[in-house]
């Protein structure tokens, strides 16, 4: 209580965010934040999503405010243009430590495991995620395509198609995530909908050949990387110590 009261009482741009979360959550907040920016950033995204304590704590674990400020989010000019705020709403890099994955693996084992895990995945994604399907189908012509995973976002109100990489991102990964999208919208977003977004989603991406790639990206789409473990803490903070460094040299 005493740490508590000494934490906030002077502080007038945290102390309103305390009082939206339960004591159980505050707690957690302040004993495993190390500063009033990540004890903000916790609250802030602990009252927006809504978290439970274990909910709360798994986010605290894998590190979300560390792999935010480092993230190097690359959106094509189409998404900002269509979503200015939709880097609030997706992330550069995702953590899956909840799936059970076999050392080599398929996208097709990724895919089931997903499925399988359909509740720690949207956690992780954002509670504005709305499952759709998987292998969903997509009719043109003669032909049958099928998207890994399809998503409803409620905040946006648009479909998410996700395309899942066990590989580095490549280019040519671009132009299919183009004519799903372009399939959507013409064949299964409803008038009241927004333009579909895509995300590719690999075990690892260069951030160089994502932004040339992304330059003349004619649809609304990002490039994010997962891991299937959960990244060193102690690591991410080195790194954040180093960019808030860097940061206050460049200001010099």
């Amino acid at each position: 209580m005493k740490q508590f009261y000494e934490t906030y009482y002077e502080n007038t741009k945290l102390s309103p965010l305390v009082r939206e979360l339960s004591w159980t959550n505050n707690l957690i907040i302040i004993s495993k934040s190390n500063s009033d920016k990540e004890r903000e950033f916790y609250l802030r995204y602990s009252i927006k999503e809504n978290l439970s304590k274990r909910e709360l704590e798994r986010q605290m674990d894998s590190a979300v405010f560390e792999r935010t400020l480092l993230s190097d989010e690359k959106l094509s000019p189409v998404l900002r243009e269509l979503y200015p705020a939709a880097n609030q709403f997706f992330k550069d890099d995702y953590v899956f430590d909840f799936l059970t994955l076999p050392k080599s693996f398929s996208e097709r084992n990724l895919r089931t495991a997903i499925i399988q895990n359909l509740k720690e995945f949207i956690l992780e994604f954002g509670k504005d995620f709305a499952f759709v399907g998987e292998e969903y189908r997509l009719q043109v012509g003669k032909k049958d395509f099928y998207i890994d995973l399809v998503f409803y976002h409620r905040e946006l109100q648009c479909l998410v198609a996700i395309d899942l990489k066990i590989t580095d991102f490549k280019p040519e990964y671009l132009g299919k995530m183009e004519f799903y999208l372009e399939t959507l919208d013409q064949d299964v977003k409803k008038t009241h909908e927004k333009p579909s977004v895509g995300i590719i989603l690999c075990k690892n991406k260069d951030s160089k050949v994502v932004e040339y790639a992304m330059n003349r990206s004619i649809s609304p789409t990002l490039v994010s990387k997962y891991e299937t473990k959960l990244i060193d803490k102690e690591i991410l903070e080195n790194k954040l110590d180093e960019f808030f460094e860097l940061a206050e040299l460049n200001k010099k």
